[in-house]
């Protein structure tokens, strides 16, 4: 699910991404993007390889990687290099997780989180640049119907998502700031979290105070920018967020459904 600037550092460390015939292989069949800032399509170049590679995008954002931004060529290289999957908005698909083999274990559904398009696509052809598709939270369902949410990138919180996610086993959601104003007191000025599609974890209308009603998912913040106080074992905003039932997800850090 996306496709990080440190993917290669990822590879390097774990055991199950390591390539398996041969040292230019990947295991890494499919990556589902679900927006299209660079810290979610960045990893993409990691996986140039000549062997096929499934990426699931809005056609909104597979025409701004491929349309606008013509380094993205180089994972199309020979015939048949990458496939381009159309990623539905608000219905069910199935993940092939084995190249050219439908998935018998994972099923996805995305659906729009608001939020905008990065800066650098500005120049979206019109008839593709659907705001429904900028940015996207996604839900995957094992053979055994356990969840879980993934949603790295939130500019507001509706109540009709509620029902939905506390259905979910895990929900990996968006920590990036804490307080609404962080990059302003702390840079002396800049944009607010709100005005960079993020919402804060504290304050009114936060994430603590949105989802509190949570019950059944295991919370786990996710996409936690280098600002923020949580990461501070001893800060008071950590013991906050572990009082109100929430994690912060570790590098490696393993989930099973």
């Amino acid at each position: 699910m996306n496709a990080s600037p440190d993917l290669r550092s990822q590879t390097l460390s774990s055991s199950e991404l390591q390539p398996r015939e041969g040292p230019r292989d990947s295991p890494i069949a499919s990556v589902i993007i679900t927006g299209a800032d660079v810290d979610q399509v960045a990893g993409l170049l990691h996986l140039r390889e000549f062997q096929p590679l499934q990426i699931y995008a809005t056609e909104s954002v597979w025409r701004i990687l491929t349309e606008q931004n013509s380094i993205f060529s180089a994972l199309q290289q020979v015939p048949h290099q990458v496939t381009w999957q159309t990623l539905p908005v608000d219905r069910k698909f199935q993940i092939h997780c084995v190249r050219d083999v439908p998935s018998e274990r994972f099923t996805g559904e995305s659906f729009s989180v608001a939020g905008d398009f990065p800066a650098y696509a500005s120049t979206v052809p019109g008839p593709a640049r659907k705001n429904n598709e900028a940015v996207l939270g996604l839900i995957l369902a094992s053979a055994s119907e356990k969840k879980m949410a993934y949603m790295p990138n939130v500019a507001k919180l509706e109540d009709s998502w509620l029902p939905r996610l506390n259905a979910c086993d895990i929900l990996l959601f968006d920590g990036t700031f804490w307080a609404d104003d962080e990059l302003i007191q702390i840079c002396g000025g800049g944009k607010s979290a709100r005005e960079m599609g993020h919402i804060p974890i504290s304050g009114a209308g936060g994430s603590l105070e949105r989802l509190a009603g949570l019950t059944h998912p295991r919370k786990i913040f996710i996409h936690v920018n280098n600002t923020n106080p949580i990461l501070d074992e001893d800060s008071r905003e950590r013991q906050q967020m572990i009082a109100a039932g929430w994690e912060i997800a570790e590098d490696g850090q393993d989930f099973e459904l």
